[in-house]
């Protein structure tokens, strides 16, 4: 696992790509995502589009900020215009905000790398992640265990490293 701070070394250090490292985190998503549950959905559109305007910054000799090109997971709660926000219900599997959470709308003008939305529990009313639309989230430590917490898909990702850091909600205080 590495930390926030090495993976902004390497880049502004030329050792890794930003695109490099998000097709890394997307392909890891995508191939262990099937068994984890930890992602509701990929988003490898968008994740792509901020890496190479990552890589653009610093090719021209541009400084980042701390989490700018850093890939991370999103709770399936939180409203991001323009990508499918389901809150792990089946009521919602469709649904696309017409506006950006706060939260989004600052990590989107940074530029940090999206690689999908979290499993959680529907509406965030649970504490294990296992009622979900789309299957309970696993831990991918020892699958056979839930993920735990209504945030659980962000946990999941972020301990199997599909992700380096993710953006969960506390919803019963």
């Amino acid at each position: 696992m590495t930390t926030i701070g090495e993976i902004g070394r390497l880049l502004r250090t030329g050792r890794i790509s930003c695109r490099e490292l998000t097709e890394k985190y997307l392909q890891a998503a995508a191939r262990d995502n099937p068994k984890l549950a930890a992602y509701i959905s990929l988003t490898a559109e968008t994740a792509l589009a901020a890496a190479d305007a990552v890589d653009h910054k610093l090719r021209s000799g541009g400084e980042t900020g701390q989490l700018e090109g850093i890939p991370f997971v999103l709770k399936d709660n939180i409203s991001t215009k323009g990508l499918v926000t389901t809150c792990a219900s089946r009521m919602l599997e469709h649904y696309v905000p017409i506006y950006d959470a706060e939260v989004w709308a600052r990590l989107k003008a940074q530029n940090a790398v999206l690689i999908g939305k979290g499993n959680m529990d529907e509406f965030a009313m649970g504490s294990t992640c296992e009622n979900s639309y789309y299957g309970g989230a696993k831990n991918p430590h020892n699958p056979e265990h839930v993920a735990g917490g209504s945030s659980g898909g962000v946990a999941s990702a972020v301990a199997a490293n599909l992700a380096v850091y993710g953006i969960g909600s506390d919803t019963g205080g």
